[in-house]
């Protein structure tokens, strides 16, 4: 039916279509469209050698948000004609899981497969996940489980030997350009952005494309003379927040990147991490408790005041809190980082409790143990003890290992290096050797 001036109405599919959000609109219709994913999806991909073999196993999609793993579970069903069945662990139950199992068979029985996607799969625990397997191992369902959490540590292993993991990559700078001007070209409009604020949008995103895509679809609806400047892109949009855990995986991941940064001795990649925590919302505690843990193990006694410039910037920010607290987090950092490295004494404590375990409950020689008892002296206890001080040096050069272990081939567990206040220590050490060996000589 045509308006007052001749005009045919647009069909109500179209007008739908005009009413989704970008991202909606702009979900690819084809797995080559797919963007940022080119190990999957590209001539050589995993998910295209799986498809040209004509059969598709059961999968889970590991990957941050916005990287199309939504919108591949979609095109995989399509592509090999299975019913598409979308459910999510956080709003879904067993009764849930249960219609869908019972649907999926009904199909079955018609001849008809179902890929049955499962988003945020690890939300659901350890029994609903199992329920999954009878209907995976019988063929019930393709299933197609979509992570943001590792699934080695969230996942039951009886369902991850039953699947193949594929992992989805954080979208980078290329990829979301991609994004960014097919908004354009869909929408018929340039984005009111300098090319600095383009620049400074994607970098908001944070590899997330749905965020992106939102927020050029908020930035194209506005009423703009002309093009914004990054200052003026940030008072409109809100920075995504990073992509953090704290008790989950990115928690370790961030962690680790920090130790090893302060073990190398890369104090800016150290600085770098630490703030990554902190603006992810972590507790400066516990990146003032990795310190002290890399003072004591990487540091060591290659310089012995990083423990004490730790433990005292520690005490600091529990006394004057944030954010001046920063300070001596920053200060503790670049101590640690910078300080010689030696991991001399874990080594030599680690030996010695392997040695320990091994050579189980050996009598200590009776000299120095001691005394307090009539009895204990008749049995020779504290007999023999040379009181170090009396001594020249404070050293009597006395065993004191049990007699298995004693003598010219005692363990040598720690073995101090040349850097830093070690070198001294390595001094002092082959000083009181050599005069052991003269005393054991007398």
């Amino acid at each position: 039916m045509s308006d007052l001036f001749g005009n045919c109405p647009p069909p109500e599919s179209a007008v739908k279509a005009e009413r989704q959000p970008l991202p909606e609109r702009l979900r690819p219709r084809a797995l080559e469209d797919v963007v940022g994913q080119e190990h999957l999806t590209g001539p050589n991909g995993a998910l295209t050698r799986m498809l040209a073999g004509g059969k598709l196993p059961s999968l889970i999609l590991w990957g941050p948000p916005g990287t199309g793993k939504t919108t591949i579970a979609r095109l995989l069903a399509d592509r090999v004609n299975l019913h598409f069945v979308q459910i999510s662990a956080v709003f879904s139950g067993v009764a849930d899981l249960k219609k869908a199992f019972d649907q999926a068979r009904q199909r079955a029985r018609m001849g008809e497969g179902t890929l049955l996607f499962v988003d945020e799969i690890h939300r659901f625990n350890r029994s609903q996940q199992d329920g999954f397997l009878p209907y995976v191992e019988d063929g019930t369902v393709t299933l197609v489980g979509a992570t943001t959490e590792n699934p080695s540590f969230e996942l039951n292993a009886a369902l991850l030997s039953r699947t193949q993991v594929l992992v989805l990559n954080r979208l980078d700078e290329t990829a979301l350009g991609k994004l960014l001007d097919r908004a354009e070209e869909a929408t018929g409009k340039p984005l009111p952005l300098t090319p600095e604020a383009r620049a400074a949008l994607v970098g908001m995103a944070d590899g997330d494309g749905r965020f992106l895509l939102n927020s050029a679809e908020m930035l194209l609806g506005l009423p703009v003379d002309g093009p914004m400047d990054t200052a003026a892109l940030s008072e409109v949009l809100a920075r995504r927040l990073p992509v953090y855990d704290k008790d989950r995986e990115g928690h370790y991941n961030l962690l680790s990147c920090f130790h090893k940064s302060l073990r190398g001795s890369d104090v800016n990649a150290a600085m770098y991490w630490a703030a990554r925590m902190i603006a992810g919302g972590e507790e400066p505690t516990t990146i003032f408790r990795r310190l002290a843990c890399a003072a004591s193990e990487d540091v060591g006694m290659a310089d012995p005041q990083a423990m004490v410039q730790v433990i005292t910037a520690w005490q600091a920010f529990e006394r004057v809190g944030w954010p001046e607290g920063r300070l001596f987090l920053a200060q503790a950092i670049a101590y640690v980082a910078t300080a010689p490295k030696s991991n001399a004494a874990y080594t030599a404590f680690n030996e010695a409790l392997a040695l320990a375990k091994q050579t189980g409950s050996l009598a200590p020689p009776k000299h120095i143990l001691n005394a307090p008892t009539r009895l204990m002296k008749e049995l020779g206890y504290h007999e023999g003890y040379k009181y170090d001080h009396d001594f020249p040096d404070a050293f009597s050069g006395q065993e004191f290992f049990p007699e298995p272990l004693a003598g010219p081939n005692r363990p040598d567990f720690y073995r101090p290096n040349e850097r830093g206040f070690e070198r001294d220590i390595r001094k002092r050490l082959d000083y009181w050797e050599g005069l052991r060996r003269k005393r054991r000589s007398e």
